[in-house]
C-alpha cells in the first residue's frame, strides 16, 4: 500500500489560513484607491483667490479670507473646518474612511461639505448685468461652465484601478503562497 506525505499541503492550508484575510485585503485596496482618488480630484480642484468686501467708493476690496476652501474640502468633515485653513493630507484621510460592504460591492463615500462644490463641478447659472461685491465686478456670463474636477478623476482612476489591484493581489499571493 502507498504512503501520501500531506504534510506541505497540511503547512500551505496554514499558511491561507493564517494570512488570507481576504476582507482586510480588499478595504486597503479601497483604501489606496481612495486616496489616489483624492490625490487626483484635489489637483484638479481650482482655487479661489478668497472672500473680499466691497466698500462702495472704495477702489480697492479688502481681503476676509485666502482661497483654497474647496480644495481643502475634500479632506474634513464640515465647510468650517476646510475654511479653518488646516485639512489632513489625501493618505491621512483616505485611512480614517469608513468602508462598506454591499453584497459583494466595497464602497468608500467621499464628499466634499463646502456648499458650492456642485456649482464648481457641473457648472451653474447665474444673471448678466447683476453686480457682485464680493468681486466688485458685473456678471457677464449667463452660464459658467463646469470644471468637473470629480468627474475627470474617477475616470482616470477607472482605468487605472484594474492595474493597482492586479499589483497588489500579485504581491499578496506571493506572500500567502511563499509563507513570508
Amino acid at each position: 500500500m502507498a504512503e501520501i506525505d500531506i504534510s506541505q499541503l497540511e503547512a500551505f492550508k496554514d499558511s491561507l489560513s493564517k494570512r488570507a484575510d481576504w476582507n482586510d485585503f480588499v478595504e486597503a485596496n479601497a483604501r489606496e484607491l481612495a486616496a489616489r482618488f483624492l490625490r487626483k480630484v484635489i489637483k484638479r480642484t481650482p482655487v479661489g483667490d478668497g472672500t473680499f468686501e466691497y466698500e462702495p467708493g472704495n477702489k480697492e476690496l479688502q481681503r476676509l479670507t485666502n482661497g483654497g476652501t474647496l480644495r481643502r474640502g475634500w479632506t474634513v468633515k464640515t465647510e468650517e473646518e476646510a475654511a479653518g485653513g488646516r485639512a489632513p493630507s489625501a493618505i491621512a484621510h483616505a485611512a480614517t474612511l469608513k468602508i462598506s460592504k454591499r453584497g459583494r460591492n466595497y464602497a468608500v463615500t467621499l464628499v466634499n461639505p463646502c456648499h458650492y462644490a456642485s456649482y464648481v463641478e457641473y457648472g451653474h447659472r447665474q444673471t448678466p448685468g447683476r453686480f457682485v461685491p464680493a468681486i466688485g465686478k458685473r456678471l457677464k456670463k449667463s452660464w459658467v461652465r463646469g470644471q468637473f474636477m470629480m468627474t475627470k478623476s474617477a475616470k482616470e482612476l477607472n482605468k487605472e484601478a484594474p492595474k493597482v489591484i492586479q499589483r497588489r493581489l500579485d504581491a499578496y499571493l506571493r506572500e500567502v503562497l511563499n509563507g513570508k
